[in-house]
């Protein structure tokens, strides 16, 4: 997979509507075998006033590297390569996928195996809720956002295909500072599951010798100390932490 992603032929077939960072998507094609992917350019990077500028893709990258080497297998194949629009993020498509994992719900009717998160008014002044699924595997991708400090886990970055979950759109994670924004916060106050804890100490294990080598070219130095610290702090209290209240804890918008 990594080789394709790496070394295949790209072929442009159009960009994302909605795309804020010129997300564009491609057929890949090594030899005989051609794979849906997503490329983002670097060079289409919205400038942000908190990340610096052309590092997105970069840390599309670190999210799949923590993903991996954690064993938590929670971000699609992603490589950092040339392309047709200069040097980005390739990464693999996950087709026939469902985005409803989080969605917002009428007060009154929010089902079981919901956890809400926040209430607000419709346009039409109903009170609605908005609410995700209480899943391991959705579980796990928020202690993944907890370690890589996801700063925009919005509902539509969550693909479920089949009974497997994956995350979409980290390039904005690893921020040296705490910035954690996520609409996945159901579970706050309460242990993390053991294969977050694992993956914790399996990162913690393995950070000198694999994880900092291969995040060393994607992220800053400062970023890597504070994942590094974030590790010790989650190891010592595997406890989801509470929303801030000093700052946004849901990105906008949600979905």
């Amino acid at each position: 997979m990594s080789a394709l992603l790496r070394d295949g032929e790209l072929h442009l077939i159009g960009r994302l509507r909605h795309s804020s960072n010129n997300a564009m998507v491609a057929d890949i094609t090594l030899g005989d075998v051609t794979m849906r992917c997503i490329y983002k350019p670097i060079a289409g990077e919205r400038p942000l006033w908190d990340f610096p500028a052309g590092t997105l893709a970069g840390r599309e990258v670190a999210a799949h590297v923590v993903s991996e080497l954690a064993g938590w297998h929670c971000v699609p194949p992603t490589v950092l390569r040339d392309g047709p629009a200069g040097p980005g993020m390739v990464q693999q498509w996950i087709d026939e996928a469902d985005d409803d994992s989080v969605q917002i719900f009428a007060a009154e009717q929010v089902p079981a195996g919901q956890l809400p998160i926040l209430a607000g008014e419709d346009e039409t002044g109903r009170t609605v809720v908005l609410a995700h699924a209480d899943d391991p595997q959705l579980r796990t991708l928020a202690g993944f956002d907890l370690i890589v400090n996801n700063a925009d886990r919005k509902g539509g970055h969550v693909l479920r295909r089949g009974d497997r979950v994956f995350g979409v759109d980290h390039g904005l994670t690893f921020h040296a500072e705490d910035k954690l924004r996520t609409v996945l916060w159901g579970w706050a106050g309460q242990p993390l599951p053991t294969d977050v804890i694992d993956g914790v100490h399996g990162l913690r294990a393995r950070f000198d010798d694999e994880l900092a080598p291969a995040l060393q070219p994607l992220i800053s130095a400062a970023e890597l100390d504070a994942l590094a610290e974030r590790l010790e702090r989650v190891a010592a209290e595997p406890v989801f932490p509470a929303p801030p209240d000093d700052r946004s804890a849901v990105p906008w918008p949600p979905l």
